[in-house]
């Protein structure tokens, strides 16, 4: 059998906009990984860039569940002895609410260049305003977020 590639340029790129709000932190980092490889397409390979652009907006609005706004770290370092630095998952959506979803989804990405230029595609806003209205982002939901996930609805 012969192996047959999507061409190079045709890749059609689309813009996704998706709303964090209320939405669990991991399971969003999950499916918005799964777009930014192109795993929902056709086209998908996965030696290639076939993704599509993804914005999200309401960063500073997402949930988790459990005692993870206590419990889980966030650490740096910076190289020298004693340069270790360590933030609650609180603090972090306090002063860059956009650090949480980027790692979350780094997280769920395969590791290498490819995966740095993937995730270039990835645009996180903290709140409803974003500068990308001239690329007509397409509001998703339901299939492709797999709906609410919250217990008291």
């Amino acid at each position: 059998m012969k192996t047959t590639l999507p061409p190079a340029g045709q890749t059609g790129r689309q813009w996704l906009l998706i709303d964090a709000k209320d939405q669990i932190l991991g399971r969003l980092a999950s499916r918005i990984a799964h777009v930014l490889r192109g795993k929902h397409k056709v086209t998908y390979t996965p030696f290639l860039d076939t993704g599509d652009f993804v914005v999200v907006i309401n960063a500073e609005k997402i949930a988790v569940t459990g005692q993870k706004l206590k419990q889980k770290l966030y650490q740096r370092y910076s190289g020298y002895p004693g340069g270790r630095k360590t933030r609650t998952l609180s603090e972090v959506l306090t002063v860059r609410p956009e650090l949480a979803i980027r790692q979350a989804v780094k997280g769920m990405m395969p590791d290498g260049p490819l995966a740095r230029r993937m995730l270039r595609k990835l645009k996180i806003y903290a709140g409803c305003a974003h500068p990308h209205a001239a690329q007509k982002p397409v509001p998703v939901g339901g299939s492709l977020l797999g709906g609410s996930h919250r217990r008291d609805e």
